[in-house]
């Protein structure tokens, strides 16, 4: 399962977390995915949208 927005195709990104003493672990941090049934080409599908797209208004929610 990819967690991947299937709108605009916002995914996970990696990057290192340093403490007070400048030690460095990698960390990863995931998007704010939600899945929704939307009108996809006329059909209604689940898909995965971040908030973003959804709080754009990219998406038509199907209710």
């Amino acid at each position: 399962m990819s967690r991947r927005c299937e709108i605009c195709g916002k995914g996970p990104w990696v990057g290192l977390q340093v403490s007070h003493s400048h030690r460095r672990t990698k960390t990863r941090w995931l998007p704010n995915l939600h899945k929704v049934r939307a009108l996809v080409n006329g059909k209604v599908k689940t898909i995965k949208v971040c908030a973003r797209c959804l709080k754009a208004g990219k998406v038509q929610k199907v209710v």
